[in-house]
């Protein structure tokens, strides 16, 4: 008998499960904690307060280290995965780029997650088998199937829920884009110029439109410090992968060149994006029907046949019995 077995056979089956749901949920805690992004107004202006510091240490050649910020355990497990190369190269970027989409632009956002994709795959196959070992008449092949099973799962957890993240974030951003729009052209026909027109609509979509507030405020930032402004303008694009965005910066990218009224072109733009809402609201609608077919098929015609036919079938019981 294993020492594994040896353990789990002394210790009480409800209080192992105990124990392990304890430690799943505060480690479901303490990453949440990590990974949740700061929507509050204090928040973005932080994060903008920071980027503009950042560019402007750029522009005048200081790169301070501030290594003596970093706490001591995110500081050892980057260290550690600089030493197994995982912050670098193609996953890495890829990994950058889904959290600049999700809105997670911390210094160490790149170091958590990468560091919860090595560990959680050896937590849970490690929980899983343990857990397995509890239940003696468990054949060992499904044990092993549960144990790589949840390892495998594991690996592909963080990057399932960061992709789930950017989707919802995507979503609001392509419902609250028209508005902004349409705030731009107020702005810019009253004479503000770009960097003050995003100031101003960031500062007023705020409290209903944080994910987009965030993104333009970052985006005015980066217009007044950046020495070619088409750079801050791609900087927009890949922070925020959409179509409707791709329209937005190639139409303020050649506004800036070649000097088109900024007004006229986005309001060009919140009527295409506001048709185009409306086109995927009326598609949805026309798809409604035969989505309701099943639940109709399921739900409702039983409850009618039994209604129906039911009072009849009695009666032919009780006249036959």
């Amino acid at each position: 008998m294993s020492v594994f077995a040896v353990i789990a056979a002394n210790l009480d089956q409800q209080g192992f499960a105990l124990l392990a749901g304890i430690a799943v949920l505060v480690t479901l805690v303490l990453l949440g904690q990590a990974f949740l992004p700061e929507d509050s107004m204090s928040g973005r202006l932080r994060s903008h307060m920071r980027r503009r510091d950042h560019l402007r240490a750029d522009r005048l050649q200081v790169r301070q280290r501030i290594a003596n910020l970093r706490t001591a355990p995110i500081g050892s497990l980057h260290t550690l995965l600089a030493r197994l190369r995982l912050l670098s190269g193609e996953e890495a970027r890829k990994s950058g780029e889904l959290l600049a989409n999700a809105g997670w632009r911390a210094r160490d956002a790149l170091t958590i997650l990468m560091g919860v994709r090595l560990a959680l795959p050896a937590i849970l196959g490690l929980t899983a088998f343990v857990g397995c070992l509890t239940q003696e008449d468990m054949p060992t092949m499904v044990r092993l199937t549960t144990t790589f099973g949840c390892a495998f799962a594991g690996t592909y957890l963080p990057v399932f829920v960061l992709r789930r993240i950017i989707k919802r974030r995507q979503y609001h951003i392509r419902r609250q884009l028209p508005d902004a729009l349409d705030l731009l052209v107020i702005c810019a026909e009253a004479g503000l110029s770009l960097d003050a027109a995003l100031t101003r609509v960031a500062a007023d979509l705020g409290h209903a439109a944080p994910h987009l507030a965030d993104e333009l405020g970052l985006t005015a930032v980066e217009l007044g410090f950046l020495p070619n402004r088409r750079q801050a303008l791609q900087n927009l694009q890949r922070r925020i992968d959409l179509p409707e965005i791709r329209g937005v910066v190639n139409t303020l990218t050649q506004t800036e060149r070649y000097g088109t009224p900024l007004a006229q072109a986005l309001r060009v733009l919140a009527a295409e994006f506001r048709e185009e809402r409306l086109l995927r609201a009326e598609e949805k609608a026309a798809r409604l029907p035969a989505t309701l077919t099943v639940p109709m098929i399921v739900f409702i015609l039983p409850t009618l046949f039994v209604v129906l036919i039911g009072p009849a079938m009695v009666r032919v019981i009780h006249t036959f019995m």
